[in-house]
Protein backbone atom coordinates (compact mmCIF):
# COMPACT_ATOMS: atom_id res chain seq x y z
CA UNK A 1 0.00 0.00 0.00
CA UNK A 2 1.52 3.69 -0.99
CA UNK A 3 0.83 6.21 1.43
CA UNK A 4 -1.29 7.96 -0.84
CA UNK A 5 -3.12 4.43 -0.96
CA UNK A 6 -3.25 4.62 3.06
CA UNK A 7 -4.34 8.28 3.56
CA UNK A 8 -7.36 7.77 1.21
CA UNK A 9 -7.62 4.11 3.34
CA UNK A 10 -7.80 6.15 6.77
CA UNK A 11 -9.73 8.52 5.66
CA UNK A 12 -12.56 6.27 4.37
CA UNK A 13 -12.41 4.24 8.03
CA UNK A 14 -12.66 7.64 10.13
CA UNK A 15 -15.04 9.33 7.87
CA UNK A 16 -17.34 5.94 8.80
CA UNK A 17 -17.15 7.10 12.50
CA UNK A 18 -19.44 9.07 13.81
CA UNK A 19 -18.12 11.93 15.79
CA UNK A 20 -20.45 15.36 15.72
CA UNK A 21 -18.91 17.97 17.91
CA UNK A 22 -19.39 16.60 21.90
CA UNK A 23 -19.66 13.07 20.70
CA UNK A 24 -16.72 11.91 19.55
CA UNK A 25 -15.49 9.09 21.99
CA UNK A 26 -15.63 6.91 18.47
CA UNK A 27 -13.08 8.69 16.62
CA UNK A 28 -10.93 9.55 19.51
CA UNK A 29 -10.83 5.25 20.24
CA UNK A 30 -10.06 5.39 16.47
CA UNK A 31 -7.48 7.30 16.57
CA UNK A 32 -5.45 6.01 19.76
CA UNK A 33 -5.94 2.69 18.12
CA UNK A 34 -4.36 4.08 14.40
CA UNK A 35 -1.49 5.54 15.83
CA UNK A 36 -0.83 2.70 17.74
CA UNK A 37 -1.10 0.49 14.41
CA UNK A 38 1.31 3.06 13.25
CA UNK A 39 4.04 2.14 16.68
CA UNK A 40 3.16 5.67 18.33
CA UNK A 41 2.13 5.49 21.99
CA UNK A 42 -1.16 8.28 21.80
CA UNK A 43 -2.52 9.59 25.17
CA UNK A 44 -6.31 11.57 25.13
CA UNK A 45 -6.75 14.67 26.89
CA UNK A 46 -9.28 15.43 29.48
CA UNK A 47 -11.80 17.01 26.38
CA UNK A 48 -11.10 13.72 24.28
CA UNK A 49 -8.09 15.31 21.81
CA UNK A 50 -5.75 12.76 21.07
CA UNK A 51 -1.81 13.79 21.56
CA UNK A 52 0.82 11.80 20.04
CA UNK A 53 4.49 12.68 19.86
CA UNK A 54 6.29 11.25 16.58
CA UNK A 55 9.81 11.96 17.42
CA UNK A 56 12.43 14.62 17.00
CA UNK A 57 14.66 17.06 18.77
CA UNK A 58 14.47 21.07 19.75
CA UNK A 59 12.08 23.86 19.00
CA UNK A 60 8.85 21.58 19.80
CA UNK A 61 5.55 22.54 17.37
CA UNK A 62 1.98 21.44 17.73
CA UNK A 63 0.61 19.62 14.66
CA UNK A 64 -3.34 19.97 14.78
CA UNK A 65 -6.44 18.80 13.25
CA UNK A 66 -9.71 17.79 14.49
CA UNK A 67 -11.52 14.60 14.82
CA UNK A 68 -15.20 16.70 15.72
CA UNK A 69 -17.60 17.58 12.99
CA UNK A 70 -21.27 19.21 12.32
CA UNK A 71 -24.07 17.37 13.19
CA UNK A 72 -27.13 17.95 15.46
CA UNK A 73 -29.02 16.99 19.17
CA UNK A 74 -32.61 16.24 19.46
CA UNK A 75 -34.09 19.56 21.07
CA UNK A 76 -37.61 18.21 21.16
CA UNK A 77 -39.52 14.67 20.88
CA UNK A 78 -42.79 16.36 19.13
CA UNK A 79 -46.24 15.21 19.59
CA UNK A 80 -46.43 13.02 16.22
CA UNK A 81 -43.05 11.38 17.21
CA UNK A 82 -40.61 12.75 15.44
CA UNK A 83 -37.67 15.08 16.21
CA UNK A 84 -37.13 18.57 16.52
CA UNK A 85 -33.47 18.79 16.08
CA UNK A 86 -30.59 21.68 16.89
CA UNK A 87 -27.40 22.03 15.15
CA UNK A 88 -23.72 21.67 16.36
CA UNK A 89 -21.67 24.11 14.54
CA UNK A 90 -22.12 25.37 11.33
CA UNK A 91 -25.03 22.49 10.29
CA UNK A 92 -27.04 24.62 7.68
CA UNK A 93 -30.73 22.74 7.01
CA UNK A 94 -30.36 23.41 3.34
CA UNK A 95 -27.54 21.25 3.03
CA UNK A 96 -29.16 18.36 4.96
CA UNK A 97 -32.34 18.19 4.35
CA UNK A 98 -33.37 14.57 2.99
CA UNK A 99 -29.94 13.35 4.36
CA UNK A 100 -30.24 9.63 5.82
CA UNK A 101 -29.61 10.44 9.87
CA UNK A 102 -28.62 7.79 13.32
CA UNK A 103 -29.75 8.88 16.32
CA UNK A 104 -28.10 7.63 19.51
CA UNK A 105 -30.49 7.11 22.45
CA UNK A 106 -29.10 7.62 26.00
CA UNK A 107 -29.69 3.79 26.17
CA UNK A 108 -26.82 2.98 23.76
CA UNK A 109 -29.32 1.85 21.09
CA UNK A 110 -29.10 3.22 17.88
CA UNK A 111 -32.07 4.23 15.14
CA UNK A 112 -32.14 5.04 11.60
CA UNK A 113 -34.33 8.44 10.25
CA UNK A 114 -34.41 10.65 7.75
CA UNK A 115 -34.52 14.90 8.05
CA UNK A 116 -37.75 16.07 6.19
CA UNK A 117 -39.49 19.34 6.07
CA UNK A 118 -42.44 19.38 7.75
CA UNK A 119 -45.61 17.92 5.54
CA UNK A 120 -43.28 17.28 2.74
CA UNK A 121 -44.53 15.41 -0.41
CA UNK A 122 -45.48 17.76 -3.53
CA UNK A 123 -49.30 16.26 -3.97
CA UNK A 124 -50.50 17.22 -0.21
CA UNK A 125 -48.20 20.54 0.23
CA UNK A 126 -48.01 22.45 -3.66
CA UNK A 127 -45.82 24.90 -1.33
CA UNK A 128 -43.31 22.25 -0.27
CA UNK A 129 -40.52 23.75 -2.78
CA UNK A 130 -41.08 27.28 -1.06
CA UNK A 131 -41.18 27.12 1.97
CA UNK A 132 -38.87 28.51 4.29
CA UNK A 133 -35.93 26.05 5.41
CA UNK A 134 -34.76 26.12 9.11
CA UNK A 135 -34.53 23.76 11.65
CA UNK A 136 -38.43 24.78 12.64
CA UNK A 137 -39.42 23.60 9.95
CA UNK A 138 -38.12 20.54 9.43
CA UNK A 139 -38.36 17.13 11.14
CA UNK A 140 -36.66 14.05 11.91
CA UNK A 141 -38.81 11.28 10.66
CA UNK A 142 -37.37 8.14 12.45
CA UNK A 143 -37.70 4.68 10.89
CA UNK A 144 -39.57 3.29 12.97
CA UNK A 145 -43.35 2.56 13.97
CA UNK A 146 -43.82 5.79 15.81
CA UNK A 147 -46.37 8.06 15.80
CA UNK A 148 -46.67 10.33 19.64
CA UNK A 149 -44.09 11.62 21.58
CA UNK A 150 -44.67 8.69 23.85
CA UNK A 151 -43.80 6.09 21.52
CA UNK A 152 -40.44 7.40 20.61
CA UNK A 153 -39.72 8.03 24.02
CA UNK A 154 -40.21 4.33 24.80
CA UNK A 155 -37.27 4.06 22.21
CA UNK A 156 -35.44 5.63 24.78
CA UNK A 157 -34.94 8.90 22.76
CA UNK A 158 -35.20 11.99 24.85
CA UNK A 159 -33.68 15.46 24.47
CA UNK A 160 -30.25 15.37 23.99
CA UNK A 161 -29.72 12.87 21.93
CA UNK A 162 -27.15 12.72 19.03
CA UNK A 163 -27.77 13.44 15.28
CA UNK A 164 -25.46 11.89 12.72
CA UNK A 165 -25.95 12.83 9.31
CA UNK A 166 -24.45 9.87 6.41
CA UNK A 167 -21.03 11.06 4.92
CA UNK A 168 -21.74 9.52 1.79
CA UNK A 169 -18.00 9.48 0.92
CA UNK A 170 -17.33 8.53 -2.77
CA UNK A 171 -13.88 9.07 -4.18
CA UNK A 172 -14.07 9.03 -7.96
CA UNK A 173 -11.32 7.50 -10.63
CA UNK A 174 -10.44 11.11 -11.39
CA UNK A 175 -9.19 11.73 -7.58
CA UNK A 176 -12.21 13.34 -6.57
CA UNK A 177 -13.02 13.09 -2.81
CA UNK A 178 -16.89 13.72 -1.80
CA UNK A 179 -17.94 13.71 1.78
CA UNK A 180 -19.43 15.09 4.57
CA UNK A 181 -17.19 16.31 7.17
CA UNK A 182 -13.69 16.50 4.74
CA UNK A 183 -13.28 19.41 7.31
CA UNK A 184 -11.20 18.22 9.23
CA UNK A 185 -11.12 14.11 8.97
CA UNK A 186 -9.06 14.61 5.50
CA UNK A 187 -6.14 16.83 7.06
CA UNK A 188 -6.69 14.09 10.08
CA UNK A 189 -5.81 11.26 7.34
CA UNK A 190 -2.67 13.73 6.19
CA UNK A 191 -1.35 13.54 9.78
CA UNK A 192 -1.80 10.12 10.22
CA UNK A 193 0.00 9.64 6.47
CA UNK A 194 2.33 11.78 7.72
CA UNK A 195 3.54 9.91 11.30
CA UNK A 196 3.08 6.69 9.01
CA UNK A 197 6.38 8.01 6.59
CA UNK A 198 8.35 9.09 10.35
CA UNK A 199 7.90 5.39 11.42
CA UNK A 200 8.99 3.57 8.45
CA UNK A 201 12.08 6.15 8.36
CA UNK A 202 10.95 7.79 5.18
CA UNK A 203 11.25 11.37 6.83
CA UNK A 204 14.25 12.48 9.20
CA UNK A 205 12.61 15.13 11.73
CA UNK A 206 13.91 18.47 12.29
CA UNK A 207 12.67 19.47 15.13
CA UNK A 208 10.10 18.12 18.13
CA UNK A 209 6.70 17.21 16.84
CA UNK A 210 3.54 16.93 18.26
CA UNK A 211 0.50 15.78 16.76
CA UNK A 212 -2.79 16.78 18.25
CA UNK A 213 -5.97 15.77 17.17
CA UNK A 214 -8.88 17.78 18.98
CA UNK A 215 -12.29 18.08 19.63
CA UNK A 216 -14.54 20.80 19.97
CA UNK A 217 -12.98 23.05 17.20
CA UNK A 218 -16.64 23.29 15.36
CA UNK A 219 -17.91 25.26 18.77
CA UNK A 220 -14.43 27.16 19.11
CA UNK A 221 -12.55 25.77 21.54
CA UNK A 222 -11.30 22.42 20.65
CA UNK A 223 -7.08 24.03 20.90
CA UNK A 224 -7.55 25.91 23.88
CA UNK A 225 -6.59 23.23 26.59
CA UNK A 226 -4.65 20.15 26.56
CA UNK A 227 -1.66 21.84 24.67
CA UNK A 228 2.19 20.22 25.47
CA UNK A 229 3.69 22.77 27.85
CA UNK A 230 7.19 22.76 25.91
CA UNK A 231 5.59 23.36 22.61
CA UNK A 232 6.64 27.04 20.55
CA UNK A 233 4.90 26.97 17.62
CA UNK A 234 0.94 25.74 16.45
CA UNK A 235 0.58 24.91 12.97
CA UNK A 236 -3.47 23.85 12.41
CA UNK A 237 -4.13 21.85 9.23
CA UNK A 238 -7.76 22.23 8.76
CA UNK A 239 -9.87 22.62 5.78
CA UNK A 240 -8.18 25.13 2.98
CA UNK A 241 -11.41 27.78 1.14
CA UNK A 242 -12.66 27.22 -2.30
CA UNK A 243 -14.87 29.72 -3.93
CA UNK A 244 -15.27 32.96 -5.41
CA UNK A 245 -12.65 35.34 -4.81
CA UNK A 246 -10.22 33.11 -3.52
CA UNK A 247 -7.38 31.49 -4.79
CA UNK A 248 -7.74 27.82 -3.23
CA UNK A 249 -9.21 24.79 -5.24
CA UNK A 250 -9.25 21.40 -4.48
CA UNK A 251 -6.14 20.58 -5.93
CA UNK A 252 -4.07 22.73 -4.28
CA UNK A 253 -3.00 23.52 -0.57
CA UNK A 254 -3.84 26.43 1.27
CA UNK A 255 -2.06 29.00 3.27
CA UNK A 256 -4.08 31.31 5.65
CA UNK A 257 -2.34 34.74 5.94
CA UNK A 258 -5.22 35.73 7.86
CA UNK A 259 -8.90 34.56 9.34
CA UNK A 260 -12.13 35.88 10.85
CA UNK A 261 -9.73 36.78 14.20
CA UNK A 262 -6.74 38.09 12.51
CA UNK A 263 -3.57 37.10 11.06
CA UNK A 264 -1.41 34.13 11.39
CA UNK A 265 2.61 34.64 12.21
CA UNK A 266 4.28 36.22 9.28
CA UNK A 267 7.62 34.43 9.73
CA UNK A 268 6.31 31.11 9.82
CA UNK A 269 3.19 31.49 7.08
CA UNK A 270 6.06 33.33 5.11
CA UNK A 271 8.43 30.37 5.24
CA UNK A 272 5.60 27.98 4.72
CA UNK A 273 4.90 30.43 1.17
CA UNK A 274 8.16 29.84 0.09
CA UNK A 275 8.80 26.75 0.78
CA UNK A 276 5.85 25.91 -1.14
CA UNK A 277 6.73 28.27 -4.31
CA UNK A 278 10.50 26.70 -4.44
CA UNK A 279 9.38 23.30 -4.52
CA UNK A 280 6.44 24.19 -7.28
CA UNK A 281 3.38 22.67 -4.58
CA UNK A 282 0.20 23.68 -6.45
CA UNK A 283 -0.49 26.44 -3.86
CA UNK A 284 -2.67 29.61 -2.47
CA UNK A 285 -2.10 32.25 -0.41
CA UNK A 286 -5.82 33.14 1.04
CA UNK A 287 -7.62 35.30 3.46
CA UNK A 288 -10.40 33.66 5.21
CA UNK A 289 -13.42 36.37 6.13
CA UNK A 290 -15.34 33.36 7.78
CA UNK A 291 -13.49 31.28 9.38
CA UNK A 292 -11.12 30.14 12.74
CA UNK A 293 -9.45 27.36 13.81
CA UNK A 294 -7.39 25.65 16.36
CA UNK A 295 -4.52 27.36 16.09
CA UNK A 296 -6.30 30.68 16.51
CA UNK A 297 -8.45 29.28 19.17
CA UNK A 298 -5.14 28.65 21.08
CA UNK A 299 -3.49 32.02 20.64
CA UNK A 300 -6.69 33.70 22.39
CA UNK A 301 -6.95 31.48 24.88
CA UNK A 302 -3.17 32.81 25.94
CA UNK A 303 -0.94 30.65 24.51
CA UNK A 304 2.54 31.70 23.81
CA UNK A 305 2.83 30.21 20.12
CA UNK A 306 3.99 30.82 17.03
CA UNK A 307 0.51 29.93 14.82
CA UNK A 308 0.02 28.60 11.18
CA UNK A 309 -2.79 27.41 9.07
CA UNK A 310 -2.58 25.37 6.23
CA UNK A 311 -4.71 22.98 4.41
CA UNK A 312 -6.58 21.24 1.30
CA UNK A 313 -8.68 22.84 -0.33
CA UNK A 314 -12.34 21.75 0.39
CA UNK A 315 -15.26 22.98 -2.12
CA UNK A 316 -18.73 23.82 -0.35
CA UNK A 317 -17.58 24.07 3.23
CA UNK A 318 -20.27 22.73 5.85
CA UNK A 319 -22.23 21.15 3.14
CA UNK A 320 -21.52 17.82 0.59
CA UNK A 321 -18.06 18.74 0.57
CA UNK A 322 -15.38 18.18 -2.41
CA UNK A 323 -11.47 18.04 -2.33
CA UNK A 324 -8.99 15.95 -4.65
CA UNK A 325 -6.01 13.91 -3.75
CA UNK A 326 -3.41 15.78 -5.26
CA UNK A 327 -4.87 18.81 -2.22
CA UNK A 328 -4.17 16.11 0.23
CA UNK A 329 -0.83 15.03 -1.58
CA UNK A 330 0.50 18.90 -1.70
CA UNK A 331 -0.58 19.60 1.86
CA UNK A 332 1.19 16.10 3.11
CA UNK A 333 4.50 17.26 0.70
CA UNK A 334 4.33 20.83 2.61
CA UNK A 335 4.13 19.38 5.62
CA UNK A 336 7.13 17.29 4.91
CA UNK A 337 9.28 20.39 3.78
CA UNK A 338 8.53 22.45 6.49
CA UNK A 339 9.15 19.89 9.56
CA UNK A 340 11.73 17.25 8.06
CA UNK A 341 15.72 17.46 7.16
Amino acid sequence: MTNTEYMLDVLQRLLAVDSPTGFTGKATDFSVKEFGALGFDASVTHKGSVLAEIGGEGDPVIVTAHLDTLGAIVAEVKKNGRLKISNLGGMRTVTCETENVRVYARNGKVYDGCLQLNNPSVHVNPKSGTEERNFDTTEIVLDENVTTKEETLALGITNGCFICFDPRTVITSTGYIKSRYLDDKLACAVLFAFAKKVKEGMLKLKRKVYLFLTTYEEVGHGGKGGLPEDAEEILAVDMGCVGEGLEGSERKVSICAKDAHGPYDYDVTNELVKLAMDNELQYAVDVYLNYSSDAQAAVQAGSDLKHALIGPGVYASHGYERSHVEGAENTLKLLELYLSK
